[in-house]
């Protein structure tokens, strides 16, 4: 007999995020992110500049040359987030992400989580922190789940 060796659905979306992590043009943070609904993918982000544009490893990264903490001063990056980037393609394709669960390397800024609680997500499932006090503070206030996957 064979033994049935089948990641649960957390390791598997996990998994994929991880992998989807891989595309990342950031310079300091590789970050990926799932948007999942029903056992079935919506949608998947990293982080990194805008279509068309140059890469920050190209052009360098402005957060890095200031050496900005992370969690402060988002404004700075010209990149979009993991998580902004599977909201911005559920959008594109017209994919509704209402009561979804995200599966995300990081814990999601304030940006994002903000983003992710009026689009409706559910749940949010992460492998690692992001050091964000003012986010930790809206989920608490929110209806957004979060887990830490184990």
């Amino acid at each position: 007999m064979v033994e049935n060796n089948r990641p649960s659905y957390d390791e598997y979306f996990m998994e994929m995020a991880h992998v989807v992590s891989k595309r990342s043009t950031c310079l300091r943070r590789n970050v990926g992110a799932i948007l999942v609904k029903d056992k079935h993918i919506l949608s998947t982000g990293y982080n990194g500049a805008p279509k068309g544009l140059k890469h920050c490893a190209e052009i360098g990264c402005i957060r890095k040359e200031k050496a900005v903490p992370p969690g402060e001063r988002h404004e700075l990056c010209r990149g979009l987030h993991a998580e902004q980037n599977a909201i911005i393609q559920a959008a594109v394709f017209g994919v509704s992400i209402t009561g979804s669960t995200l599966y995300c390397t990081n814990t999601p800024c304030v940006v994002c989580v903000k983003m992710l609680i009026n689009a409706g997500v559910k749940e949010v499932v992460y492998s690692g922190d992001y050091p964000d006090e003012l986010a930790k503070k809206m989920l608490e206030e929110s209806n957004l789940k979060i887990k830490r996957f184990k």
